[in-house]
């Protein structure tokens, strides 16, 4: 009984008999990879050059959390240090929505919370977290700290992260949870509590990232709620499987540096809201 795929299996006995023989053309050399175009982060000439890239990028990433639901009231903010007062730091304003916060509408605060460039107020006390981190973290260049829905819904469990997929092993071992809630917060306990990791979860706040560039701690955010997020619904359908130990670590190498962090941001960084 003949089928109605066989006459295609008959064409391609067919086709095939017919280039018996017949030399096959040369194939296309490979390109050097030299040769390919890999972004890569910026080196700068001048510390006026990567000032203005470092606000550039903080404002940027700032309108892409509004677009991605990361904006409540005036609660939220991303710090980057100034390359060339190390104590101070570029921050959205108070009261400014993150869709429309510029470069040029960023304040720069030092670590007491003074306002030394800029004509706004800064939210002193969301600040002084930041500046703690930072203080404690002479290799961070940028906090990011908003209210995101998963996030806080992990940390009024009192969970990390758990290493249930690729994403999510690049925290793995490399973020903390404080599983205690202050008012006003407490900025050394937070700072002492993050270490020398990444990303921290915190209990009636949500998720605290750290990155050598605003892109990485950006990313990091972004990825830590995508993470929490798979994690809740995951547990809400039934028993979710971890990733084992060595697996989880080999993932975390491969994808949890900054620099991964930074190319991963990219895709997200050209999208219209971040770069209007």
């Amino acid at each position: 009984m003949r089928t109605e795929r066989e006459p295609y299996r008959t064409r391609a006995v067919q086709n095939a008999s017919r280039t018996e023989g017949v030399p096959m053309a040369e194939q296309p050399a490979p390109i050097p990879a030299e040769r390919l175009e890999f972004a890569l982060p910026p080196v700068f000439e001048t510390v006026e050059e990567e000032r203005e890239h470092r606000k550039e990028r903080l404002a940027g990433a700032l309108r892409l959390f509004a677009e991605l639901g990361f904006e409540e009231g005036v609660a939220g903010h991303l710090t980057a240090r100034d390359p060339e007062y190390s104590d101070c730091y570029w921050v959205n304003p108070f009261g400014r929505s993150f869709t429309r916060v510029a470069p040029e509408d960023l304040l720069l605060v030092d670590g007491d919370g003074r306002v030394v460039r800029g004509g706004q107020r800064v939210n002193q006390l969301a600040f002084a977290v930041h500046a703690a981190v930072h203080r404690a973290r002479p290799d961070v260049v940028a906090v990011a700290h908003t209210p995101t829905v998963h996030g806080r819904a992990l940390a009024a469990l009192g969970e990390g992260i758990a290493p249930l997929t690729q994403e999510a092993c690049a925290f793995y071992e490399d973020h903390a949870v404080l599983d205690e809630y202050r008012e006003p917060p407490d900025c050394g306990l937070i700072a002492r509590a993050l270490g020398g990791r990444k990303a921290l979860v915190l209990r009636g706040r949500g998720l605290l990232t750290v990155g050598d560039s605003v892109d990485a701690a950006a990313w990091w955010l972004v990825s830590m709620e995508r993470a929490a997020q798979v994690q809740l619904l995951a547990r809400a359908a039934g028993k979710p499987l971890a990733v084992d130990h060595r697996s989880a670590l080999a993932t975390r190498e491969r994808f949890g540096t900054d620099l991964a962090g930074w190319v991963n941001f990219q895709p997200l960084r050209q999208r219209p809201a971040s770069t209007s």
